[in-house]
């Protein structure tokens, strides 16, 4: 099966491309970001510190990816994506299925024929665990059906009730 759900700590995942749910600066915060940054060692913030000081000058935008080296990390590639915080009011939905299509896109770009994922924007940016779940699952897997390079999305969670969650809504 071409998507895998696993619980555990996606920074040790021996995966092509690690997706960072980063912040808007691409210079580390709290959660995944945080622990990927920290685990990966200083490769990885002087990458962003590089992409802040070109093309992406004001940060990354909610729903884009954009990869640098994956450091210490046992992986190739980190592919950085801002996932939106949720909101009570505003559907948003779109913008977190943009955050996997997009980190997947650019992991095919450089080839990557393996990808982790962790659960976007279900930690400090509030998102409803079942919602995020559901809406990546189904973006998975229509990329994936789509043509494209990567053969295995492994779904890397924290804690036994996001990975129920995501074993529930895998279809």
């Amino acid at each position: 099966m071409p998507v895998e759900i696993v619980e555990g700590d996606i920074t040790t995942q021996q995966v092509d491309v690690i997706v960072n749910a980063a912040n808007t600066s691409l210079l580390g915060g709290g959660g995944v970001d945080g622990a990927i940054h920290r685990r990966g060692g200083p490769e990885i913030l002087a990458e962003c510190r590089k992409l802040r000081a070109g093309h992406y000058g004001r940060g990354l935008k909610v729903g884009q990816a954009v990869a640098t080296t994956a450091g210490r990390l046992p992986a190739r590639w980190v592919v950085h994506t801002v996932g939106p915080v949720w909101s009570d009011t505003e559907d948003r939905s779109a913008l977190l299925a943009d955050c996997h299509r997009n980190s997947l896109r650019v992991a095919a770009s450089l080839g990557a024929v393996t990808v982790a994922f962790p659960a976007i924007s279900t930690g400090i940016y509030r998102w409803p665990l079942e919602s995020a779940a559901k809406i990546a699952l189904e973006t998975v897997t229509a990329e994936l059906a789509a043509d494209t390079s990567v053969q295995t999305v492994r779904f890397v969670l924290f804690g036994q009730q996001a990975y129920t969650v995501f074993r529930t809504h895998l279809p």
